[in-house]
């Protein structure tokens, strides 16, 4: 079985799964913004119900004005040490969708799609040798707010990128968590025929 970052996994998976975590620490150097649009380039590419692909990104660079702006979004602790990132991502998606007739309905698998887009984005940043690390301690409707999202969008989640550095660099509180996290056996989450849990 595939064994990385002190973790194990039950069956045979790429190693990517395993090397693909969420640090704390970054070390605050520029991302080109060339770079960064390839990470958005593989979030393009997720699978899509109806190809109505419903997630949006707003992203700001370390070295810009806007980091700022996204920074003020986050819960204060998160701010702590996402202002060490090289670009914050506020991830929003569509909940809505308008048919041919222009009669306006709920996009039943927004959310869905949204988060698929997402694990695009994280796996193609583990490839280009940066970090990701996605944040529920957001306010979201201080971002509606400051990103001026219209309505039929919800704020899902927000993403920061860098590069790791050492853990020391964090409160200590925080660096004792800087370690990839382990994860349920399936056995507490697939069932065979019929729901089987909770």
């Amino acid at each position: 079985m595939t064994e990385i970052n002190q973790r194990k996994a039950d069956h045979p998976v790429h190693s990517i799964f395993l090397e693909r975590w969420s640090p704390r620490a970054f070390t605050g150097e520029d991302i080109g913004k060339e770079e960064l649009l390839a990470l958005f380039e593989a979030a393009r590419w997720a699978p899509s119900a109806s190809n109505l692909q419903p997630w949006r990104f707003v992203y700001a660079r370390r070295a810009t004005d806007s980091f700022a702006r996204l920074l003020g979004t986050l819960d204060e602790g998160n701010q702590r040490w996402a202002k060490m990132a090289s670009a914050l991502v506020i991830i929003l998606s569509k909940t809505h969708r308008v048919t041919s007739s222009g009669e306006v309905r709920s996009a039943a698998t927004h959310a869905f799609d949204t988060g698929a887009a997402w694990f695009a984005l994280a796996l193609q940043t583990q490839l280009a040798g940066w970090h990701a690390h996605a944040m529920a301690g957001i306010d979201r409707e201080k971002a509606m707010q400051v990103l001026e999202v219209p309505e039929h969008h919800r704020v899902e989640a927000a993403v920061a990128i860098g590069k790791r550095a050492e853990p020391a660099t964090l409160p200590d509180d925080l660096r004792e968590r800087e370690k990839p996290s382990q994860r349920k056996p399936i056995g507490e989450f697939v069932f065979e025929g019929r729901f089987g849990a909770d």
